[in-house]
């Protein structure tokens, strides 16, 4: 019979200041870990991204992304314009282990609350800050928001064929990779921490993450003469690699195929008209041409019937599944990352589990995102507040 594992950050209170994505998902991450995270929200509408919607879908009030990235978490409600309510957090803060914010530069100086200050409350406390745009230069007082983010950081320009402008992710990647990139930061601060009792200052912003987020290419580009990433006019699924490398339409779906020799494809496809191109060299300078091939020939027959030929001969591709598709495939269900959190107001939420597991098990919880200022009263009295 197993038993569950302890989460490794058992004991360890986090105090999380921030609002919409970035701290909080930093904070979710910490959360699966075992962490104890107390949200700290305005008595009146509490964090912004309650009313952030994905959808037209409110379940208790609260916006579907709000219940994502806040699960299992407390929320004490504070005033931070009155003095009690202040005091209330200093005194929090001086019990804590870690205190995340991303308020906009200045801001949390003038609360009172900026790092030194913290630490002069609580020496080993490990303090974390995620910005727009760091805290010096002429961009730090505009908003740090994901697509304006992504909009100075150039990625933009790697989504999306060559003749479709820039295409921003579909997704808040800026929150997300300063959330996981400023996670790390705590965690190693918190290694540190006991080695040697000392507390650390991570930082970290929307653009450092994603200027990491591009290291690979940007390294390509910083020394092959600055030449700007040019895109495939067809299919593109990636700036720097040659065909075959794409997403390709089928009789009744979509396949990618990855990293594979042309004459490989050739032969396994029987298409004739790719034997002018046995040059790799070719593959990435007549990179459109050969896609436009290749496309040409799968869209005669099923992806499963591609699929069948490919597959068995080691080439890298599959089929490209929609969430629907997802959910039902035994991959996705073999790795039970789905969990029901409940809260008192019979509020009852399915969403994802954490990512990692640590000997074997997974992280759960049954606790869904809590109502503002949930858990004031017993946060009150437990630390005297």
């Amino acid at each position: 019979m197993s038993t569950k594992t302890p989460g490794l950050l058992d004991g360890l209170i986090v105090v999380d200041l921030c609002q919409f994505l970035s701290g909080p998902y930093a904070s979710l991450r910490l959360q699966d870990l075992g962490a104890r995270v107390i949200k700290i929200e305005r008595p009146e509408g509490g964090d912004l991204s309650r009313r952030l919607y994905l959808s037209d879908t409110e379940i208790g009030g609260d916006s579907t992304i709000f219940h994502a990235i806040n699960r299992s978490k407390e929320s004490l409600a504070l005033d931070l314009k009155k003095p009690d309510d202040l005091a209330a957090l200093r005194k929090l803060l001086g019990k804590a282990d870690v205190v995340l914010q991303n308020f906009r530069p200045g801001v949390i100086s003038r609360l009172g609350l900026d790092y030194e200050t913290v630490k002069a409350l609580n020496p080993d406390i490990v303090y974390a800050s995620i910005t727009g745009y760091g805290e010096e230069g002429p961009w730090v007082d505009r908003p740090g928001q994901d697509l304006l983010a992504q909009a100075r950081s150039g990625v933009m320009w790697l989504n999306g064929d060559d003749d479709q402008g820039p295409v921003p992710f579909g997704l808040a990647i800026a929150d997300m990779l300063a959330g996981a990139a400023v996670a790390q930061g705590i965690l190693a601060a918190l290694v540190r921490r006991g080695m040697s009792g000392e507390g650390a200052h991570i930082e970290t912003s929307l653009l450092e993450a994603l200027v990491d987020f591009q290291f690979e290419v940007l390294t390509t580009h910083l020394n092959d003469g600055g030449r700007i990433p040019k895109r495939s006019t067809f299919r593109s699924a990636h700036a720097y690699l040659s065909a075959p490398y794409g997403v390709y339409p089928t009789s009744d779906g979509y396949i990618a195929i990855a990293m594979t020799p042309i004459d490989n494809l050739r032969n396994l496809l029987e298409i004739d008209a790719l034997t002018e191109y046995e040059d790799p060299r070719t593959w990435f300078t007549a990179r459109d041409a050969i896609k436009q091939i290749i496309a040409d020939r799968l869209k005669t027959a099923s992806s499963e019937h591609w699929l069948s030929i490919l597959e068995p001969a080691d080439i890298w591709c599959a089929k490209v599944l929609d969430w629907r598709e997802l959910m039902d495939s035994p991959g996705f269900k073999a790795l039970d990352m789905l969990q029901t959190v409940t809260r008192p107001d019979n509020v009852n939420i399915v969403t994802t589990r954490s990512p990692l597991r640590v000997n074997g098990e997974r992280a759960s919880t049954s606790r869904a995102a809590p109502l503002i200022g949930e858990q004031n009263a017993a946060i009150r009295a437990e630390f005297d507040l």
